[in-house]
This record gives C-alpha cells, structure tokens and sequence, in this order.
C-alpha cells in the first residue's frame, strides 16, 4: 500500500472526496461493476499516453495491469449476471487499490523531479506493494463462483501467473541520476563548486527542468515536504535542505536572472506559513519556546537568569561579559548573575530533536553544525551552496542591471529569511553596502524587497553592528519609515529598528535619528495591526534607555503608548513600555497628564495576562512614587482599583502581589491624608503584613510578554 506521505500530500494538493478512501458500501452490483469500468477506463485515458519522467517502467506495468481489470468490468457488466458476496467483496477492495493507483500516479505526475529521484528507491515500493494487493486478490478472485467466458476465465488466469512473478523493480537509469545528484551535494560539502556543464547536462537535458520557473517549482515542493515532514518520509531534512540549496544555486548560474512573474515585492508560495524561523541547518519549523532569544536559535543548554527568563547558556554568558546588568528580553536588572539550568526545557527539546532526526547534544555549541544522524554531511552543502547562490546574488547586485537587481534583492531577502549561516555568509559577502543604496531606490519593489532583506540579516547578531556601522544605512532606514513607497516597507523598517534596538548602545542612535521616533508613534496610533505590533515593540526596546524618556514624552510616542492600552495586540508590550517611562519624573508628569493614562491602565488590570496586570500595578505605583500629590490622588481614587488590587492581592504572581500591597498602601496614605480625622476612606485594605514593600528598584519589576525575535518576512 502506498503511504501515507503521498497520500496526505495530493490530499494537500487536491483535496479528494472521501469515497477515494473508503469502499462503495452503498452501491448495487450492476452500480459497482459500472463505476469500476469508469475509474479503470478515467485512470487509463489520464496516464497510457502520458509519459512520465520517472517511475515509468513501474507505471506502465500498472497501468497494463489495471486496463486487464477493466477487460474484466466490462464483461461483468455486460452479462448482467448477479455476482457472489465474495466477488463484491473483492471488487470493492479492487475499487480501493485502483484508487490508490490513480493517486501514486498523479503523485509522480505531478510530484517534484528532484524528490521522485530522492524518493527512487521508496516510490518504486508503493509500485511493489500495489503489485502485491493486486496479486493477493487474484489468487483470493472467486472464478469458480462466477459465470465466466473461457476467454476471460484464461485472462484472469495469465494476470494471477504473471502477478505471482513480479519483483520489485528499481529503474537503474534513475538510481544513477539519484547517486549523481548526491555526488554534487559532496562536492559542496568538500568546498568545491561543481562543474557548471556537468549542472547544466543534469538539470536540463537529464532531469527537464529548462528554466528559472520550473527550479522555483522544485524549490516550493521540496520546502513543502520539509514543512510537512512526516513520520515515514525517508529522507531527512538534512538533505532535503541541500537539495534546495543546490536548486537555488542553478537556477541563477544555470538561468541568469530573467523575471519570475514578480507582480508584487513578495514572492507568493504554494505553502502558506511555511518557514517561520529556523536554525540555520534544518528547515522543520522551531517551537518558539525552544529558541534563545539573543541568538535566535535553538537552545542547546537553556538555563534560567534571576528575571525567570530562559536563554541558551553561551548566549547569555556572552552578554554578561559584555557588561550589561540588565535581561535582554525585559530590560529588567540581574539581582544576580547565577545560571539556573533549565532540565525540563532541555528534556523537551532533546525529545524534539530526535522526533525530527536533529542531533542534539548539550555540550556543542551554537556554532556546531546541526547535522541529522543520516546523513551528516548534507547540511554542509546546503551552506556552501547557498554561500555560493549569494556570491551570485550580490555580484549581480553590484553590476546588474535594474531590473536585475530587483530580482537578485528579492533572492537576498528570501535567502535571509532562512538561518543563521545563511545571515552570515550574505553580509560577509559585501551585501550590507549595496542593499543600502537600494533603500533610497525609487521602484517600490525593490525598495521593500531591500529593507525586508536588511531586516532578516539583522536577526545575526552580528550584523546588527555591521548595518548600523554601514554610512547612511540608519537614516535611509528611518527615511523608510517615514516615507516609504509601500505600507510593507514602512512597517519592516518599523521592525528593522525594533531588531537593531535590542543592543542597548543602538537605543540612543536610533531615537537620536530625524523623525525615528515619531513615525513609530503615528504608526501605532494610525497603522496596519501589523504595523501597530512593530512600531509598539520597537517604542518598547527604546524605553528601556533611560536617557530616550524626554525624546519619547516630545514626540508623541506616550501618548501613543497609553491610546495603545485599549489596543488588542499592542497594550502588553504598551503597559510594559509606560512602566519603565514612569520611573523617571518628567515620565511620571507625562503619564499624569494623559487623561486617559489611568482608566487605560485600570482596564488592563481587568482583562491583561497575570504578567500584564503585574506591569500595571508597578507602573501605578511608580506614577504614584514619581508624579507627586496629584499623580497619587488620581491614581487612589480611580474607580474600582481597590476591588481590583484585592483580588490581585490572592491571584496575582509573586511579584504582583508584594506590588499590589505597595499600591494599596500608598494609596490608603494618600486617603487619610486627604479626609478629615476619623473619615473612612475609600478601603484600600490588604491581608497579611509579610507583602511588604522593600522598595526594590523599578527595573527589576518589569516584566513583558513579548519575544526580540522580529519577523521574517
């Protein structure tokens, strides 16, 4: 029986009825017979005469065998005779298997060249294993319970002999294309470049793939099956990687840089969501609670930091050395720099790595191939080829024409989108320099296509430095955002600045820049959701500077920031954002003079995520702390906060509720202070003493659910 990989493939593809997968229990003899000649009689008129490019041997063979059943149908029907119950069980199983034949030869119709190769040796089995069925119900076929003529009654005779005598037959012609296209693969992993004749005789005259479309076709199906990968799929994501990699390099050395039907700035895929992040080596999509979120990869040692936060061990090691204080991902101060391990998480991806046949060890690096247990060296050639394919790409970028250029930054943006390596290898590759100088062209298309590359290559640590040290990159970025030519380009630059925000020296850089920090607030105020998501966590990173608080108060971005509080999507990373500004007084006066500020805030305390309501509470006590009298007032008598607070005080994190208590005695002092002796106040009352506040710094109290992770596009 053939798979189930390809048959919930073409279900993807096709999406077929039921019926193809389950017996006609409903039909009456006459009505199975008839729909047997019709399904046997379609198969045969869709494929005798359609000559595919491989499996063709297997495939004519069980085409023959199905136009004798047909012989066979055809008689039945015509005698009219009413037939056994142990014939109509045997014709509906013939009515399953002939389905599931139409399905393995659509599959190799329609299936990616280079993947029937890869899969020779596999498909040629689902060929063998139909053979099978179809000589078991041969030899189970009740030819003495029916009326038959002596010409059929030999027909079927000579089709049990010759079935009993099928083999398993392997075309050797295409096990040789197999082997030869593994020996390029070598190379690559040996460092060498393969012979461009040598591409060129396989590609074209050998495999049919004649033009720059039909590589694109064998790219989308191959990422396909990685992005669907299952249980019985043999081959592993390694090599399906490098067959990719090698793919993409041909269709630029072999088929220069003609137009691919570009329409938009995007190139449009078959598969919807297909890669959202990954590890450089392995296309299968990563958890996102597996990937460190200083190095974007997967964890191979996760440990906790005193915010409670998870990152890789090196990583964060990394950043300690480097001399910040501070959590990467929430700006919140150390209390200590003890590394927790994280064994539950390291178990969980140790269980996903070998699911997905990915080496997992602890003790490698980041930096160390992440080789599949299969076939090690594949991920290596994937790099070099895709070193190689942005070589060709960046050289074309130097001194193509225009035309050309836009269709190499494309290439750029989608190569970057896909791993560390790649990220790397682009910009040592001189990429930075010339994709600046596309920022400032004035064909939309490669505009986007620029910037949305700038913003993928920004992932690698790395290059942030490198784009940021690049003359006149920044301003054409912020020039992006500000007026770009597409709503697309406007919000990857918004991204692009959140990306390049996370390294502390660059928050200062990038709110100093002409209109930077305005146009992210009139983004969150008047974008796209999408484009309110990046500007808000852009807003965010640059908060955590404590010298950016009077450049956010002038332009506009806090009140950006609490009109962000009633947004879905954008009022978490909002309330963590006003929770660091607040600290700072002018912040607290700002914040204070927002009508709004207080009853948004108050809001989120009702609907937010436990982490949520805990910035609220920090960022109300810190108004109160730094706005003075009136900032305190306004805060102590807003409607409903007591209630809220008490029930924060019993459901409320840890940290919610020693700030909770905090809040609820301010406010209670800021009450009494304001009543006649022996009035009551409004009833801020709390239980237990122990919550006290032990006045720890406003850093260390903001936490934000949010990832630095901006998105690849």
């Amino acid at each position: 029986m053939a798979s189930a990989a390809i048959f919930s493939s073409l279900r993807r593809r096709r999406s077929p009825s039921l019926e193809a997968f389950l017996a006609p229990v409903h039909l009456s003899d006459v009505a199975l017979v008839q729909t047997l000649v019709s399904l046997g009689s379609e198969l045969i008129s869709s494929f005798s005469n359609r000559l595919l490019a491989f499996q063709r041997r297997n495939s004519q063979s069980l085409i023959r065998k199905i136009q004798n059943f047909v012989v066979v149908f055809e008689f039945l029907r015509d005698s009219g005779s009413k037939l056994p119950s142990t014939a109509v069980l045997c014709l509906k199983e013939l009515y399953l298997l002939i389905y599931r034949s139409k399905i393995l030869l659509e599959y190799c119709s329609q299936a990616s060249r280079l993947w029937l190769l890869v899969q020779n040796s596999s498909i040629s089995g689902h060929f063998h294993d139909l053979n099978q069925e179809i000589s078991t119900l041969l030899d189970i076929f009740p030819l003495k319970e029916l009326e038959l003529s002596l010409d059929i009654r030999e027909h079927i005779e000579l089709m049990q002999s010759q079935s009993s005598k099928a083999k398993l037959f392997i075309d050797q012609r295409d096990e040789m294309l197999r082997l030869q296209l593994f020996s390029f693969l070598e190379e690559f992993e040996r460092g060498h470049i393969p012979d461009q004749e040598e591409l060129r005789t396989l590609f074209i005259d050998r495999l049919g793939i004649r033009d720059a479309k039909s590589c694109r076709a064998e790219i989308e199906f191959l990422e396909e099956q990685i992005y669907n990968l299952e249980g019985d799929v043999e081959p592993t994501v390694s090599v399906l990687n490098g067959f990719v990699a090698l793919t993409r390099y041909c269709r630029f050395l072999l088929f220069g840089f003609e137009e691919e039907e570009m329409g938009t700035g995007n190139h449009k895929k078959s598969n919807k969501g297909l890669i959202s992040l990954d590890n450089g080596e392995s296309s299968v999509p990563i958890p996102k609670d597996f990937i460190c979120p200083i190095s974007l990869d997967l964890m191979r040692d996760p440990v906790i930091i005193s915010t409670g936060q998870t990152y890789d061990r090196l990583s964060i090691a990394h950043w300690m050395e480097e001399g910040h204080c501070s959590c990467p991902k929430t700006g919140q101060m150390l209390t200590h720099t003890r590394l927790v391990p994280n064994r539950a998480l390291r178990n969980l991806i140790s269980q996903w790595c070998s699911a997905h046949g990915i080496h997992f060890d602890p003790s490698d690096s980041p930096d160390t191939t992440m080789e599949t247990i299969a076939v090690a060296a594949a991920s290596k050639a994937a790099i070099k080829a895709n070193t190689a394919t942005a070589e060709l790409l960046i050289q074309q970028l130097s001194n193509g024409s225009e035309v050309v250029k836009t269709v190499a930054v494309r290439e750029l943006r989608l190569l970057a989108k896909t791993g560390r390596e790649n990220r790397a290898c682009i910009a040592e590759a001189g990429a930075i320099p010339l994709l600046r100088q596309l920022l400032s062209s004035p064909n939309p298309i490669a505009q986007e296509n620029a910037v949305t590359a700038i913003l993928n290559l920004s992932i690698h640590d790395k290059n942030k430095s490198r784009i940021m040290e690049e003359a006149g990159c920044l301003g054409s970025i912020v020039e992006i955002l500000r007026f770009g030519h597409t709503t697309e380009a406007r919000e990857n630059a918004a991204a692009t600045l959140f990306s390049l925000s996370a390294v502390h020296d660059y928050k200062k850089r990038i709110t100093n820049a002409e209109g930077a920090v305005e146009t992210l607030a009139g983004l969150l105020r008047e974008g796209s959701s999408r484009g309110k998501k990046d500007a808000v966590t852009a807003l965010f990173n640059l908060s955590t500077h404590e010298d950016n608080c009077k450049k956010m108060i002038e332009s506009g971005a806090m009140t950006a920031l609490v009109g962000a509080l009633g947004i879905e999507g954008t009022a978490e990373e909002a309330v963590g954002a006003l929770a660091l500004l607040v600290r700072q007084p002018i912040g607290a006066e700002a914040v204070g003079k927002e009508e709004m500020a207080v009853a948004g805030l108050i809001g989120m305390m009702r609907r937010g995520t436990p982490m949520g309501k805990e910035n609220v509470v920090v960022a109300l006590l810190e108004l109160c702390r730094s706005g003075g009298a009136a900032a305190t007032l306004r805060v102590a008598r807003a409607p409903a906060l007591a209630s809220l607070l008490q029930t924060l005080l019993f459901t409320g994190t840890k940290r919610a509720r020693r700030k909770a208590a905090s809040l609820a005695r301010v406010c209670q002092r800021c009450e009494a202070a304001t009543l006649p002796v022996g009035a009551w106040g409004v009833g801020y009352g709390y239980s237990g003493n122990s919550m006290s506040d032990h006045g720890s710094s406003f850093a260390g109290d903001v936490s934000v659910p949010m990832s630095i992770v901006p998105p690849l596009c």
